[in-house]
């Protein structure tokens, strides 16, 4: 692919407005991260001149814009037995299995979820300047179930644009060790980095402002189900908050030391409920899908009605 170059010119209506906001009204196939980002890197000149994300537009200035060409990402294909519950031109929503890493890392430079979803859609358009699947949100590796990936970026915008405002639901059982004390609750409790142990998190002073929502599904004796519904979305969030409650998830080999009365492959928190609008038709769309054999089988064992 080659740069692309655009000229946009500012209309009186539009006066007073930040750049950034008002450029990624014109670039509507680009999020404002990646404007900004574009402004942050020189290729945006306002009346010729350089500019700054927060400048104000006044009318009948010119904006000009210039736009890399695509940077490929070095991963190779692979062909891998994707659960795709919806998919359209314009995104789909997978069920993720425990066990499947969602972006290459160290230690996992092949087999994640990226590499099978370039075998699935190898006409996937580049979102941020880069040519990569345009994954959402994401999972842990030994959480399960349901995801949404944007196709461009402009469902990519949309789709993070409703997480953000939280008109986009993520729900999730969990079983816990335990039984809380109360039936429901909000557990408002900021998440940074473990201050010793650097692969975990943790309810941290100057953490990141995270939100999760609970409630009590079924007691089970030593352990309960629990319904989670996610304010934000911070790396661990819901088993860090699980811990911070009291309750760690049951299974979790970061942060729980409890046995189960079954062997789990990873923590038994699945994603089983995904809520948000198409970010191009404007229809509402839920999806629902069981928690895997592993997570129904521990609920069998506990003497869980569901």
């Amino acid at each position: 692919m080659q740069d692309e170059s655009f000229c946009f010119i500012v209309a009186p209506p539009d006066a007073g407005q930040r750049l950034d906001r008002w450029l990624s009204m014109q670039l509507t196939d680009f999020s404002r991260a990646r404007v900004q980002e574009l402004i942050a890197q020189g290729l945006v000149r306002y009346n010729g001149q350089e500019c700054r994300a927060k400048d104000q537009v006044k009318p009948g200035a010119e904006v000009q814009v210039q736009v890399p060409a695509l940077v490929p990402l070095n991963l190779e294909a692979e062909a891998m037995d994707l659960k795709v519950v919806f998919e359209d031109e314009h995104l789909l929503v997978l069920d993720k299995p425990v066990g499947l890493v969602v972006h290459p890392a160290p230690g996992h430079s092949v087999g994640t979820l990226v590499h099978g979803l370039l075998a699935h859609c190898p006409d996937l358009s580049g979102i941020n300047g880069v040519e990569r699947p345009g994954i959402v949100h994401r999972l842990d590796k030994d959480t399960s179930g349901l995801m949404v990936v944007a196709k461009h970026d402009r469902a990519h915008q949309s789709l993070q644009t409703q997480i953000q405002q939280k008109t986009a639901q993520r729900e999730y059982l969990g079983v816990v060790h335990g039984s809380p004390r109360a039936e429901e609750g909000l557990v408002d409790a900021p998440i940074g980095r473990h201050p010793v142990h650097r692969q975990r998190m943790a309810v941290v002073p100057h953490g990141r402002d995270a939100r999760t929502h609970w409630q009590v599904l079924e007691r089970l004796g030593h352990f309960s189900l629990l319904h989670f519904r996610l304010e934000t979305g911070r790396t661990h969030q819901i088993r860090v908050h699980a811990l911070h409650l009291g309750h760690p998830i049951a299974g979790d080999p970061l942060y729980s030391q409890g046995k189960t009365p079954i062997k789990l492959t990873g923590q038994a928190l699945h994603a089983y409920r995904l809520s948000f609008v198409h970010p191009i038709t404007g229809h509402p769309l839920c999806f629902q899908t069981p928690p895997p054999a592993q997570f129904q089988k521990l609920l069998r064992v506990l003497g869980s009605h569901k």
